[in-house]
């Protein structure tokens, strides 16, 4: 094992990616990225580089907006074929249960006049890709080599059916015949059990950790790469972190314990970011959401916002039943379900929540992001394994409708297709319900109930909670955050915000722009109708990591600051350059 990488569980797996093959899209170029899903030959014996295609091709279609209105390798972004190597293992920080994966990408054409590494954390609770379409498509065109890190999460979902998991090259393998992406400590028990909310080890508290290692393992496998360049060092090697959503906070954790100055630079967009005394927890605002936002999404004011009203146009039922359910409690005082939405709109913008958080926001409620989401972090925050979910909640195969045992095709391809949190892929979240007219409340209600309430398990998920707050970064480290001004999910207000005030009172001066008619899901935004209101976020990103590294390599000076772009909503054509503003 090579000096300074000790963390790494195993051995290095390197692959060569060339001719037909490439690092930044597995060969399939962006026409393939957009096209169907990568076909496998066996449905139930994928190759090795046939999962590997799929993954990233599933991480593009995740991350970026590739429909035909995007302007994707046409206004900005570009996916050039990047011959090199991948060299990929299983890290461990101290004391963890389970490991995390870490990858690093060298381009062929690594510059070697401007030595440069990509750092970066997946987005979500997605895999090991998870990042690519901001991090690899940023630098590997530029000769940067690209690390990356699951940080804890990923697709390598455990089925106690069979009793297997995810070996280090994708393809499924029984406990004990292969090292494994995530193995319960349970040696029994029934349904799904993955990463993100079974490994025992609360990975959330440690995503910053992960980016650090992966930045090790970068510099370590540049060494192997360039063994007579070697050794690459932060003092003679640039290294840039970037991430988006739940990535984006793990490199502002990342910023806050680099001792050591291995970060030259950090660019985060939309950033998971918890600031105490000033923001508020996602477990927080996520718990409220699910319980209100059904409600409140029925006021009229909301009647044309897309996913807020059903394909005919009229109000969810269930959301109508929400509004019942929470008068029922004494939570509503109103009698009319016209009242009764105006009352939860007015709850919660009384708790911070504004209308373009709420407005967009209606996409998440209406795919159930927001229950599914608890249920996930509640489980990694209070260490429960597959069997004792909090609110009585598990992961089971969907086999018509109801829990059962999954076929060899549809194991194989979890990892592949998989986004890091079921539902999805034939999983599905079941518990947490009763036989009400709005049944998913009694979960709902729980899972709030550990955030509100005092009690042994509210007290051990605060604790958790706790351990997720962002130190305070080098005073002369380079840093900007980017977030969209209508980010539902991950509303400005509870996170990007807070954190910047903070670090402004602290006596740090990153950029901010808060991007105007942006949104958290760029990969959303080639849904009809909903594309129309909003501005992709990652043309922002690159735009921000090339002045990262003018500042890095051509000595240009870093702005005390930089008035954010007043872009214009796309509308129902194809996207212009000039609505960026920029």
């Amino acid at each position: 094992m090579q000096q300074g990488i000790d963390f790494v569980q195993g051995e290095v797996s390197v692959a060569t990616h060339r001719d037909h093959d490439d690092l930044l899209s597995a060969g399939l170029g962006l026409d393939g990225l957009k096209g169907a899903p990568s076909p496998f030959a066996n449905p139930a014996k994928p190759t090795v580089q046939e999962l590997r295609q799929r993954a990233i091709q599933t991480s593009w279609k995740g991350i970026a907006d590739l429909g035909p209105l995007g302007g994707y390798g046409t206004i900005y972004g570009a996916v050039p074929a990047v011959p090199g190597r991948e060299y990929q293992a299983f890290a461990k920080n101290p004391g963890a249960h389970q490991p995390h994966r870490v990858l690093v990408q060298v381009p062929d054409h690594f510059d070697q006049a401007h030595r440069c590494l990509v750092v970066t954390a997946s987005s979500g609770s997605r895999g090991i890709y998870g990042a690519i379409a901001l991090a690899g498509a940023w630098g590997l065109p530029k000769g940067c080599a690209v690390a990356y890190t699951d940080k804890g999460t990923g697709s390598g979902y455990f089925d106690y059916a069979d009793n297997s998991g995810v070996a280090l090259n994708g393809e499924r393998a029984v406990r004990g015949t292969a090292m494994l992406e995530f193995e319960p400590a349970a040696s029994k028990g029934e349904g799904i059990a993955f990463k993100h909310a079974h490994s025992g080890d609360n990975p959330e508290a440690e995503w910053g950790q992960h980016v650090l290692q992966a930045a090790q393992f970068g510099l370590a496998m540049l060494d192997r790469a360039f063994p007579e360049q070697a050794p690459f060092t932060p003092q003679n090697t640039k290294i840039i972190a970037t991430g988006l959503s739940n990535g984006g906070g793990a490199v502002l954790q990342a910023a806050g314990l680099d001792e050591h100055h291995l970060l030259a630079g950090v660019v985060a967009l939309e950033p998971n970011v918890h600031t105490p005394q000033r923001g508020r927890a996602l477990y927080d605002y996520a718990t409220e959401a699910a319980m209100w936002l059904p409600c409140a999404l029925m006021d009229a004011r909301f009647a044309s916002t897309p996913f807020a009203r059903d394909a005919k146009g009229a109000p969810h039922a269930a959301w109508a039943a929400r509004c019942a359910s929470l008068h029922a409690q004494g939570l509503l005082k109103a009698a009319t379900p016209e009242q009764q939405a105006a009352e939860a709109y007015e709850h919660l913008r009384s708790t911070g929540w504004t209308d373009q958080a709420m407005a967009t926001a209606a996409s998440s409620t209406a795919l159930d992001l927001w229950r599914v989401i608890a249920a996930a972090y509640a489980s990694a925050y209070l260490r429960r394994d597959a069997d004792n979910m909090p609110c009585g909640y598990h992961y089971n195969v969907v086999v018509n409708g109801k829990p059962g045992v999954a076929d060899e095709a549809t194991r194989a391809s979890w990892w592949a297709d998989g986004a890091g949190i079921p539902p999805g892929n034939g999983i599905g979240l079941f518990g947490g319900t009763d036989e009400s007219a709005d049944p998913q409340l009694a979960g709902i209600a729980c899972l709030r109930a550990l955030w509100t309430g005092d009690d042994a398990d509210g007290r051990a998920l605060h604790a958790s909670v706790h351990a997720l707050a962002a130190k305070l970064p080098r005073k002369d480290l380079p840093m900007w955050v980017l977030h969209g001004a209508d980010d539902g999910l991950l509303p400005t207000a509870f996170t990007s915000e807070p954190y910047i005030a903070w670090l402004h009172a602290e006596g740090r001066r990153p950029l901010y722009w808060k991007v105007p008619h942006a949104q958290h899901f760029d990969a959303f935004l080639a849904l009809p109708g909903f594309g129309d209101k909003h501005l992709p976020l990652l043309p922002y990103g690159y735009t921000a990591l090339d002045r990262v590294w003018a500042h890095l390599f051509q000595a240009q000076p870093w702005p005390e600051d930089l008035p954010t772009p007043a872009g214009t909503a796309r509308g129902a054509g194809v996207l212009q350059a000039s609505m960026l503003g920029m």
